[in-house]
């Protein structure tokens, strides 16, 4: 998904402006825009998020039929600036009806200041119906539901060409020893680097190298440990982070294994992401590291992606086979008014009818589990939507975005850069750790 890069890129500013702001709560406080529970709507309902241009429109025409059929006026408003100008209108009493949040921890920021209602029942019956205990915890504060979850994305996907793995006599690997086991054997049948890598970002520059190291904490050190590390309760000098960011260097420090098509380690940092996509496409490159929306990429670089394409793809292995651990990204949708008609577009939005509604226009995927996977419109986001239906699945928000964004897209994106630079691992951890708030 396209648009969740731009929801990842704005995210840095999102807990600063926050923090920033003395909130008064919603109830009888400045900023209170809500009128009493179960009072009746004016037929128009305001939704504000990040979500914009063609996304934005397959957005309301997701819902453009219920509005018909509901009588209700849905008027969406997409800002480059969510993070920031949410907090701002909610101080202001300019706070939107609904609010579609990328980051689950500016929406418990906003609850936990009474800025947000309490989902509907029918909402969290919807939540308790159609997500994950994972998932529902993403919209909770304290012990009470806020936000339901809207899409998804999963991260951790490897890219390789089924046509090579054949003629090389490999197959997709299903430890994180394997995975080693076969890149050594590509880059001793090839004699060329079989990784290729990009973390060129603009400003977001290192990013994916963040995605890098999620993956491994989660998989080597499992939930409980990567629950405490995104708190910061495990600092990031914790030997299971550092043994992470070991793993990952097996990889990308490995001047054998990267970088295939653009030149040695350093080159990593130079390379903009999206520029990866030709040389996998082409087949220059054997293996990459990148979430689901790489599809379009891939698709836009001449490629087919699927199990019998010039790409397809297989979920990053964990230490033992059969392990299923993903990271991945969202939204929640929570509201700052509790009248009647923004209650049922709550509800509406948190069902199976929308899931289906918006992921048959294609390009976006839902961890709902009303969803047919069918009504994907690519062969990768439906693999994806099973992998999150899946109830073996242990599913975690990707931990960047849930640290403060000092450090989430402040400390540990410059780590990464200066981790691929050279900078010793022990060193890096130190200053990505110094990034936390004080207090």
């Amino acid at each position: 998904m396209r648009s969740s890069l731009h929801r990842r890129f704005t995210a840095p500013i999102a807990i600063a402006a926050i923090a920033g702001l003395t909130l008064a709560g919603c109830s009888g406080g400045p900023g209170s825009t809500t009128t009493d529970a179960g009072a009746a709507g004016d037929g128009t309902v305001t939704v504000y998020g990040t979500i914009g241009d063609t996304e934005a429109k397959l957005l309301e025409e997701s819902w453009a039929g219920w509005e018909k059929e509901n009588k209700i006026d849905i008027q969406y408003e997409a800002s480059k600036e969510f993070e920031t100008q949410i907090a701002i209108r909610a101080q202001g009493g300019n706070a939107p009806d609904i609010a579609i949040f990328p980051q689950p921890g500016l929406m418990a920021d906003l609850a936990s200041r009474d800025y947000l209602k309490p989902a509907p029942k029918a909402v969290e019956a919807n939540v308790d119906k159609y997500w994950s205990a994972d998932w529902k915890a993403y919209g909770t504060v304290g012990n009470t539901l806020y936000g339901a979850p809207l899409m998804a994305s999963v991260k951790g996907f490897i890219w390789y060409s089924p046509a090579k793995f054949k003629e090389w006599g490999v197959e997709v690997p299903k430890t994180w020893a394997d995975l080693l086991a076969v890149t050594k054997t590509i880059q001793e049948k090839t004699g060329a680097a079989p990784w290729c890598a990009g973390f060129g970002s603009g400003d977001a520059t290192g990013w994916p190298g963040t995605d890098w190291v999620e993956d491994l904490v989660l998989r080597q050190a499992g939930p409980e440990t990567y629950d405490k590390w995104i708190k910061n309760e495990i600092p990031f000098t914790d030997p299971a982070i550092k043994k992470a960011f070991d793993s990952v260097g097996e990889i990308l420090q490995n001047p054998a294994y990267v970088n295939a098509g653009f030149g040695d380690v350093r080159s990593i940092n130079s390379t903009p992401f999206g520029d990866v996509a030709a040389p996998l496409a082409d087949g220059t490159c054997a293996l990459h590291h990148q979430a689901s929306f790489f599809d379009g990429f891939i698709t836009d670089a001449g490629g087919k992606v699927g199990p019998d394409g010039d790409v397809w793809a297989f979920i990053t292995p964990g230490e033992e086979a059969g392990s299923q651990a993903v990271t991945g990204g969202g939204e929640i949708v929570a509201a700052f008014a509790d009248d009647a008609d923004t209650q049922k577009v709550q509800e509406y939005l948190s069902s199976a009818d929308w899931a289906n509604s918006r992921v048959s226009l294609g390009g976006v995927i839902s961890a709902n589990s009303g969803l047919d996977p069918a009504n994907a419109k690519s062969p990768i986001l439906q693999e994806a939507i099973k992998i999150l239906q899946d109830p073996k699945t242990t599913f975690r928000f990707d931990g960047s975005d849930l640290m403060p964004g000092s450090v989430g897209s402040g400390t540990f994106w410059k780590g990464m850069v200066n981790w691929i630079n050279g900078t010793p691992t022990d060193e890096v951890l130190t200053s990505i750790e110094a990034g936390w708030p004080s207090s």
